[in-house]
């Protein structure tokens, strides 16, 4: 199986700037401190060999930063910096941007070498407000070339998730099943962030899966694949050739149908009528392409497929979409609640979607029992309803993201941060038992009372710090967090 891509690659440029009425040499000094500060975190970056002073300064730095292919920029105050220059820059280069500056090192040099970057990053934050530009400010954006470095770090992470966005196009096929209004997906608010969408139905779908057929040898390197994947969990390799089918299919349209951008997902119609014409269930199919990079959301959930690539930005790491879906009784013995309390627990279920790689020894394909009772007879081995990779989640730390539209176009979010636990689900599909502390509420005045769909992304790391952040840089101002019993929910009974 491929190695996972379909991510931005990032590359920062790192561009100081001086007020006039500073030392220049204050900010060429302390800029090549925190390039080797960086270089240490081997940070890909890309100093800009320009100190900006004035307009002329922030337009010869841009074409510099645009001869690199930079991804996004850090905006060092060395000094007091000029406001309108530096705004000039960020404006003009269109990219993602940070501030940061200059702390002053000691109290023996705080004459002629004190650059009061505090005070300049006020006018700097100031000036970019007055040209409607969004900068990533840190939560200490002044300090020394060690935490400097640090905050681009994170900025790196942040931005990527931006800069994925802003070239993104999501590929759908079919419209969302009956009784899921829960995954409706309105195109405005994904154009509000430059998300390109091509909407298909499912016939072409059907179309381009049977427009493959004919390339066998390729069918069978994938199918050899898919089996040496699950080993001993190949438990139905009658179906492997028809799912190695679809993979190339779906495989090839998103590779031939990228067009301008340079990411995509997938957001696929997968039931009732999918099985009966196809002969299997995808699920198999959008777990491999999602370890690959590409995530792959079912039910035609388009926000639920973005925040699954948001996730994934996040954590650089493959993820998944699942139902919040029930709770865990009482007679599951789990050992270590990770600082959750019992009723903040749920499961996470989807019907075998995951990646292999987050999955417990003895995963293996099996068939959608729901699906089945729907589709099949029960006297009958499932045939229509098989394609599952079903298996229990490792334990690992896990952040579940959800970023939506609301019904009057709003874009609103959700993001926290717990565990899955080491626990048997004893159900089917791929299941897990999540603990996050103070959950109960969190779902209640957030999930329920903001009218959140069942489908969140999941990330089996911590990355809601990187999400929050992202979220924030991408101009949506809700996004929701648990909160402690001390700080009540705007909905919340007080008494």
């Amino acid at each position: 199986m491929k190695a996972m891509s379909n991510m931005p690659e990032m590359k920062i440029g790192l561009v100081g700037v001086s007020r006039d009425c500073f030392p220049i040499e204050l900010t060429r000094r302390r800029l090549q401190n925190v390039v080797t500060e960086c270089r240490k975190l081997k940070l890909d970056i890309v100093p800009c060999s320009t100190i900006v002073e004035s307009e002329g300064d922030a337009l010869i730095a841009v074409a510099e930063l645009e001869r690199e292919s930079v991804d996004a920029a850090v905006l060092y105050l060395g000094n007091f910096g000029p406001e309108g220059p530096t705004t000039i820059l960020a404006k003009t280069l269109n990219k993602p941007f940070m501030f940061v500056g200059a702390a002053e090192e000691s109290k023996k040099d705080l004459v002629n070498g004190r650059g009061d970057a505090f005070c300049g990053m006020l006018n700097a934050c100031l000036n970019a407000g007055l040209r409607n530009l969004r900068a990533y400010v840190p939560p200490r954006p002044i300090g020394l070339p060690y935490e400097v470095a640090a905050n681009i770090a994170h900025f790196v992470d942040v931005a990527r998730v931006v800069v994925g966005i802003k070239h993104l196009k999501t590929f759908s096929f079919g419209p969302r099943p009956q009784d899921f209004y829960a995954c409706n997906a309105p195109i405005k608010p994904l154009y509000d962030l430059d998300i390109e969408v091509m909407e298909n139905s499912e016939l072409d779908l059907l179309q381009i899966y049977k427009s493959a057929a004919g390339r066998k040898k390729e069918i069978d390197a994938i199918a050899r694949d898919m089996a040496k994947e699950l080993g001993p969990g190949n438990k139905r390799p009658d179906k492997l050739k028809q799912l190695a089918q679809f993979e190339l299919a779906l495989t090839g349209f998103f590779e031939e149908n990228l067009g301008s951008r340079r990411y995509g997902l997938f957001a696929n119609k997968c039931w009732p009528a999918f099985e009966s014409a196809f002969g299997f269930v995808p699920c198999f199919v959008n777990s491999r392409l999602a370890s690959r990079g590409i995530p792959v959301a079912c039910e035609t959930d388009i926000y639920g497929a973005v925040s699954e690539y948001m996730a994934q930005l996040a954590s650089f790491h493959p993820v998944t979409i699942l139902d919040i879906n029930n709770t865990v009784p009482n007679d599951i013995k789990i050992a270590d609640l990770k600082g959750a309390a019992r009723t903040d627990l749920f499961m996470g279920f989807h019907c075998g979607n995951t990646p292999s790689c987050h999955l417990n020894k003895g995963f293996a394909i099996k068939y959608q029992l729901i699906m089945n009772r729907l589709l099949e007879p029960p006297d009958k081995e499932p045939d229509i309803t098989a394609g599952t990779l079903e298996g229990t989640f490792k334990p690992s730390p896990t952040t579940v993201f959800r970023l939506h539209s609301a019904h009057d176009g709003k874009l609103m979010s959700y993001a926290a941060e717990g565990h899955i636990l080491k626990a048997d689900p004893a159900s089917f599909g791929c299941i897990g038992v999540f603990g996050i502390k103070d959950f109960a509420r969190f779902y209640r005045y957030v999930l329920l009372e903001k009218q959140f769909p069942h489908h969140a992304a999941v990330a089996f790391k911590h990355a809601g710090n990187i999400l929050f952040d992202a979220v924030k840089l991408l101009g949506i101002e809700d996004i929701q967090t648990p909160r402690t019993a001390k700080a009540l929910y705007p909905e919340e009974n007080p008494f």
